[in-house]
This record gives structure tokens, sequence and C-alpha cells, in this order.
């Protein structure tokens, strides 16, 4: 299952703070795809993934950002 959490026009760090609310929500093996457009969610949202041991999946399209939740 795939949950789209949109943070557009949202400065970051907000949609690193909303994916990190969001993810508790979902099952283990379901996939996020927060939409953000600061050009800071790039690396925000890897890092994050990085630190709290989720995978993130990569930008299919820009201002995207797939994340599976593995734990």
């Amino acid at each position: 299952m795939t949950t789209e959490l949109n943070c557009l026009g949202q400065r970051c760090p907000l949609p690193v703070i909303a994916l990190a609310k969001a993810l508790p929500g979902l099952a283990v093996g379901d996939t996020i795809r927060v939409l953000a457009d600061d050009p800071a969610a790039a690396a925000d949202i890897p890092a994050w993934c990085r630190m709290r041991g989720q995978e993130y999946l990569g930008s299919p399209v820009p201002s995207a950002y797939d994340v599976r939740r593995v734990q």
C-alpha cells in the first residue's frame, strides 16, 4: 500500500516532521510518498531514513520522495 503525504509549500524540516508523524500509522512494508518542493527535502528525507532505519526508495518524479517502512 502507498500513502501520499502532501507537504508542498512547506519549508524543511516540516516535511520530515510530517513523515515522522505519519510513518507509525503505516504497516511494515508499506510505502509513503512525500510530496515536498523545498530543495532541502532532497537531502533531508534520505538522511532521516538513514538515521531512523527506514528504506529510502528514491525520487521517481520531481518533488516526490518514496520511503518504505522497515520497522
